[in-house]
């Protein structure tokens, strides 16, 4: 071929083909192996990880934390100046002869660390880069609904870097052990413990929530096994506006020891109808209440 088509005519090269390709490969392309500029990539700092530690209303309702935190931060007094090893740009070049002409590669100067600048003048307190260790009080907004394990990032948090941005501070969620309640997604899961008298007469009883403490009412002839659901009562929704319930798990306490004149009420309750075992089909199993509230 002959003219402007081909490789070998005066209106196209090398760099030019592979500089057609600069946008699906982002940045330069190929334009670096081929003596393109490419551009300098802006340097970051290395992130921090902390764990925190939350208990479950904290978790539910959303809480803002002070915490100390340790990083590197560049030095009051820390003047730099452009690196002569890379000329300021933070890498360094090297021309290979090819077959097909003349091909740069391009590596991160070992001088300036990529950063372009190296340190002029620092403070004695300061290290090699300009950097000394400070101690930081970070307020972090946690937001309602987070979980075991999840990880909330705060942008230019973590540690300095002459030359660049900073790291970011990730901050890693535990939950404390709960003795009270249990978490079941956004729900609250309660056991009550009720006595024989008050499952079979009826009562107002006082339970805890992560609000405080509620009073609700326990019907004559409640179950053991029934449960309860107090809505809103539960775990915000990381996600939206919603939030989870409390469901409360009735348990009827049975006595383990009796006095003479308790065991002779019971003895003659023995041989009543009421008191003989009379589920019948409107009673639910336990796996049938579960599926219902779950």
């Amino acid at each position: 071929l002959g003219g402007n088509g081909g490789f070998g005519g005066g209106g196209m090269n090398m760099e030019d083909i592979f500089s057609q390709f600069g946008d699906i490969f982002g940045g330069g392309g190929f334009g670096s192996f081929f003596g393109g500029s490419g551009g300098r990539r802006t340097k970051k700092g290395t992130n921090l990880r902390v764990k925190l530690k939350l208990n479950l209303q904290e978790i539910a309702n959303g809480v803002e934390k002070k915490i100390k935190v340790k990083r590197h931060v560049v030095a009051l007094g820390v003047t730099f100046k452009t690196c002569s090893a890379c000329q300021g740009s933070g890498q360094v070049k090297k021309v290979v002869n090819t077959m097909l002409g003349q091909m740069v590669s391009a590596s991160t100067c070992t001088v300036c660390g990529g950063a372009g600048q190296i340190v002029d003048k620092k403070p004695a307190e300061a290290d090699s880069r300009g950097l000394i260790i400070k101690e930081e009080v970070i307020s972090i907004n946690i937001p309602g609904g987070v979980g075991e394990g999840m990880q909330l990032s705060m942008s230019g948090k973590g540690n300095e870097i002459p030359g660049g941005i900073p790291g970011d501070l990730l901050i890693v969620i535990e939950e404390a052990e709960e003795s009270v309640f249990q978490r079941e997604g956004n729900n609250v899961i309660y056991d009550l413990h009720i006595s024989f008298i008050q499952a079979a007469l009826g009562d107002s009883v006082e339970v805890p929530t992560i609000d405080g403490k509620v009073k609700i009412k326990v019907d004559p002839g409640t179950q053991s096994g029934k449960m309860l659901r107090l809505k809103g009562k539960g775990i915000k929704d990381i996600n939206g506006y919603s939030r989870g319930d409390q469901l409360i798990m009735v348990n009827v306490w049975t006595p383990t020891q009796l006095s003479r004149e308790e065991r002779a009420v019971l003895e003659g309750l023995r041989n009543s109808d009421n008191f003989k075992p009379d589920p019948g089909k409107q009673e639910k199993s336990f796996f049938d209440k579960m599926k219902e509230f779950f």
